[in-house]
């Protein structure tokens, strides 16, 4: 891991490898978020829309960068965080959560590293990108 005194542009956060996203993955982070799209969680629903399987609430993804995010520095530190959605993660698959500082700059007397972010699955299909600003010690 790198320590987050040393960081520099070019610095990669260690990369958030999850498990196959389950079928009770799916169930559990559909009642706590609230989004009980059945898309999500019912496969006959995705089979009439001509899907093969149900797949993942593009907000587990968000979720998981920003679990990456809040394990390389403390919540209280992030700044700014969005992120834009690319693909759908099916359910097994197998989601990747990586994060680039590309610019490290003086704002309002913190020094804050600028992040790109993204979700990318096994197989190379980009999920998910983001950025996010966080203030550095």
């Amino acid at each position: 891991m790198t320590a987050i005194e040393t960081v520099a542009v070019g610095t990669e956060l260690p990369p958030l490898r999850i498990r196959p996203i389950s079928r009770t993955t799916l169930a559990l982070f559909a009642g706590a978020s609230g989004d009980h799209n059945p898309m999500h969680v019912d496969l006959d629903v995705a089979k009439s829309a001509g899907l093969d399987d149900v797949f993942a609430h593009g907000m587990l993804s968000m979720a998981y960068l920003g679990r990456l995010l809040t394990e390389w520095v403390p919540q209280q530190r992030i700044r700014s965080y969005g992120v834009r959605f690319a693909a759908i993660t099916p359910v097994h698959g197998e989601p990747t959560a990586t994060g680039t500082v590309v610019s490290i700059d003086e704002v309002d007397g913190e020094r804050r590293a600028t992040l790109d972010l993204s979700v990318t699955l096994a197989d190379g299909t980009v999920t998910l990108t983001g950025d996010a600003v966080v203030a550095l010690p």
